[in-house]
């Protein structure tokens, strides 16, 4: 594959563009806006469960379109407009709207990408290439979060919201030095380009996705690593400010940043699939999570939960960068693939969001100890189904 680079640089700036807002969304009307908590709560809570029923629409939107890259330039432009629209009038209706749009496009980047680099690859080449896109897009959240961490504090808040229109004309210089003539549409969407000019016809009809083991196994163990995942670092930040009064935000990044930097070599791992296999890597991230719960249980000091964030690394890093490669594994051939990833990112929505009030409730009810204890054992729950029922995906031919 000839555009390796155009890809690398597509992965960092894009991870600028999405990071460069979300975060800062919250703390600037806090602060600036002088919205109050239940207000922000509401209505960010409203924007993502509409997001998380798009994911799957996206999905079919994707699959269905050879305009790929008309997707990504009119989502970092759509992105734009949403993040200059909350600088310059931050009311409930249009933070609203425009989170609702910043949510949506969350189905929409990710799954893009994962289909052009799919129509870009060649045999062997994609599980090396999806690696170096994780990796490119952790190096793009690290170096967001330090150029926005400086723009807001030389600058001003607001002025960070300017970054992302910034960012999107270089996301779309990147995707446009990619010809949409190089990439192969019917592999994009899992299907074999041979196959499918010997063989024309539809793809096969989404519902059948339903009937498909492997897939309906992944979506199982899916939901069970997001629910458990999560919360923990929410859980663990309140443990550090509890323990810690006046060191929260240094001690939260701390956290943060040891995940992130875990996460790459992780990713770059992941390149080696196809030697190593992807159930051996799977098993790996799902035992990275019970050992992690189980630590933050015990653990006090700062030191151990600031070093247990290299297991969220492993295991959030190899399952994030495994999910696209064993999804091609899976549909392959079906023409599906980005409604499966679709359908996937709404399972992923609904396990996080959902957790977050079954882990509060523990902490209320019998303590932090005991509501990572019972995190831990969900995902003890998914590592064994990974074990004994989720087969070797990897195709004869990797």
């Amino acid at each position: 594959m000839s555009y390796g680079p155009s890809l690398d640089w597509l992965n960092f700036l894009l991870a600028d563009v999405r990071g460069g807002l979300g975060p800062y969304v919250s703390v600037y009307l806090l602060t600036e806006a002088n919205w109050d908590q239940a207000t922000i709560g509401a209505v960010l809570t409203a924007s993502g469960l509409v997001g998380i029923t798009l994911h799957t629409p996206m999905g079919m939107i994707i699959d269905a379109t050879r305009s790929k890259r008309a997707l990504i330039v009119a989502g970092v432009a759509a992105l734009s407009v949403c993040a200059l629209a909350i600088a310059w009038r931050p009311s409930v209706p249009v933070v609203l709207a425009a989170d609702i749009v910043m949510a949506a496009l969350g189905g929409l980047f990710a799954p893009t990408v994962a289909a052009i680099t799919l129509g870009l690859s060649g045999p062997g080449e994609l599980a090396a290439r999806i690696g170096r896109n994780v990796a490119f897009d952790r190096l793009g959240n690290l170096a967001v979060a330090a150029l926005a961490a400086a723009v807001g504090t030389a600058v001003s808040l607001t002025a960070v919201f300017y970054l992302v229109p910034f960012f999107a004309v270089l996301t779309t210089v990147a995707i446009l030095s990619i010809p949409a003539s190089a990439i192969d549409h019917e592999r994009a969407r899992g299907l074999d380009s041979k196959a499918a000019a010997e063989r024309p016809g539809p793809p096969a009809g989404w519902f059948k996705l339903l009937t498909y083991r492997p897939f309906l196994l992944l979506a199982a163990v899916t939901i069970l690593f997001h629910f458990a995942n999560a919360p923990m670092l929410a859980l663990a930040s309140q443990k550090l400010a509890l323990s810690h009064p006046g060191r929260e935000a240094a001690l939260t990044s701390s956290a943060i940043i040891v995940a992130q930097l875990a996460t790459i070599p992780m990713a770059l791992l992941v390149g080696q699939a196809d030697i190593l296999g992807r159930k051996p890597l799977l098993v790996l991230a799902f035992l990275a999570l019970p050992a992690r719960g189980l630590l933050f249980s015990y653990a006090d000091g700062a030191a151990w939960i600031i070093a247990g964030q290299v297991l969220d690394g492993i295991g959030s890093g190899l399952f994030d960068t495994l999910l696209p490669l064993v999804l091609s594994d899976i549909m392959r051939g079906s023409g599906r693939y980005n409604a499966s990833r679709g359908i996937i990112g709404t399972i992923q929505g609904v396990g996080g969001s959902s957790s977050h009030v079954f882990a509060g409730a523990m902490v209320v009810g019998v303590g932090y100890g005991w509501a990572f204890m019972a995190l831990a054992g969900i995902a003890a729950c998914a590592l064994v189904l990974v074990v004994l029922a989720m087969p070797e995906t990897k195709p004869k031919d990797a």
